[in-house]
């Protein structure tokens, strides 16, 4: 069973979601991240840079940077730019995005789900990323960046869900990448317990995207029951905020790779090399783009190719050695590029599929790139399967959509629920 409640969120006033609500932090370079500091004071950027005004920089993940943090969110509580609410809510959130929609459910989950196994994860975390989010967690007392979960689509769900999309939403906004957000709040008691009841009749939630926001959520609940001695699990820390969608609302893209260079070989020794695994046909300036799994697109020297696996080359009944990220490797990155290590080789990028195949192209052609490649996106059934079984997918193997604004709901971890 899941357990998924709703909590008293802290969130922007109305007038000024819009200005507020962010992209994550990594998603801004240097430049656009100080031009949106400077001409927005509402942006909760300025609650992830506190210093920003200041002459002098913290350096970020220590103490000092993180208690500025702390300070510069409850400076903007203090100011009335954020506001909570009086009873638990669950929060409809709907993204429409490039043609997409996607409609789910911010909510909190218990820590106690992510280690029994109702909360399945796909992805290997590092240890030390884990521990930077949670003394984040620790220092700040606020979690604003919800984890991605899937659910099974549930017909009593989806009728409370479809009950509130056709009343006035709280927050009506489109930001300046063309997003449209929206959000309802679902307080009433009635729909509140049956969307309670409802989650606990699902077996299992997956995580889409956030697995070391998970790891650094469960880890901080664990040491401060630890410390705490007596808990009895209502305190804020027993729980991490999520939004929940329902696996038809979700879409995963394909991620790609792209190369610096072909390991010293000449683009004809390097096609010769990938033929003994692959089946090798020139498009030329035709883009080409897969269409089903264990085929390739490839497009090196303004040419595009397809690469069809040969026979023999996979075996689909092993969940993760049939991913194509996973065979990608083993037959051309490992043997004839000589990458070893997708976390640390500085000659392979990453490029997702919502930017287009164009993208591809473009990074060859105008980038420091040799040459790219374009594989067929994961189904979430293969993403599901390989987290039913325990197994772990390579790095960068999926791109999943919609991706939140930070700030939008706040769960703060120092309130009572």
């Amino acid at each position: 069973m899941a357990k998924i409640i709703p909590f008293r969120g802290i969130r922007p006033v109305r007038d000024k979601v819009h200005l507020v609500a962010s992209r994550s932090v990594d998603n801004y370079g240097r430049n656009d991240l100080a031009e949106k500091l400077r001409g927005n004071p509402y942006t909760f950027l300025h609650v992830i840079n506190p210093d920003f005004s200041e002459g002098k920089r913290s350096k970020p993940g220590t103490l000092e940077r993180l208690k500025k943090v702390r300070n510069k969110y409850l400076q903007f509580r203090n100011e009335g730019i954020f506001l909570r609410d009086e009873t638990p809510t669950y929060y409809l959130y709907q993204q429409i995005k490039l043609g997409h929609t996607y409609t789910g459910i911010i909510a909190c989950t218990s820590i106690d789900e992510y280690f029994n196994g109702t909360i399945r994860v796909h992805e290997q975390t590092l240890t030390d990323r884990e521990r930077k989010l949670q003394e984040y967690l620790d220092v700040c007392e606020f979690n604003a960046e919800p984890v991605l979960f899937c659910y099974p689509d549930h017909a009593g769900i989806t009728a409370i869900i479809d009950k509130h999309l056709a009343q006035r939403e709280e927050y009506d906004f489109t930001t300046t990448d063309k997003v449209r957000h929206r959000l309802w709040l679902i307080d009433n008691e009635q729909d509140v317990d049956a969307m309670e009841q409802y989650f606990g009749d699902i077996s299992a939630v997956y995580i889409a995207d956030g697995h070391h926001r998970s790891a650094s959520s469960a880890r901080l609940g664990k040491d401060r029951r630890q410390r705490d001695g007596m808990f009895s699990g209502t305190e804020p820390y027993n729980y991490y905020l999520g939004v929940f969608f329902p696996e038809s609302q979700l879409k995963i893209f394909d991620f790609n790779r792209v190369v610096k260079d072909l390991n010293g070989l000449s683009t004809e020794e390097f096609i010769a090399a990938i033929q003994n695994d692959f089946e090798v046909i020139r498009h030329g300036d035709s883009t080409f783009k897969p269409q089903q799994k264990h085929v390739f697109s490839m497009y090196i020297e303004n040419a595009w190719y397809e690469l069809r696996l040969l026979p023999g080359r996979v075996n689909d009944e092993e969940p993760v050695n049939s991913l194509d990220a996973f065979l990608l490797s083993k037959y051309i990155l490992t043997p004839v590029l000589g990458i070893e290590d997708l976390k640390t080789d500085q000659r392979v990028g990453f490029v997702s599929g919502i930017k287009g195949t164009d993208e591809l192209k473009n990074q060859v052609d105008h980038w420091k790139f040799t040459v790219a490649f374009g594989l067929y996106p994961v189904q979430m059934q293969e993403l599901k399967h390989i987290a039913d079984t325990n197994n772990i997918m390579p790095p960068k193997t999926t791109w999943v959509e919609p991706k939140m604004r930070s700030g939008l709901v706040i769960f703060p971890l120092d309130e009572a629920l």
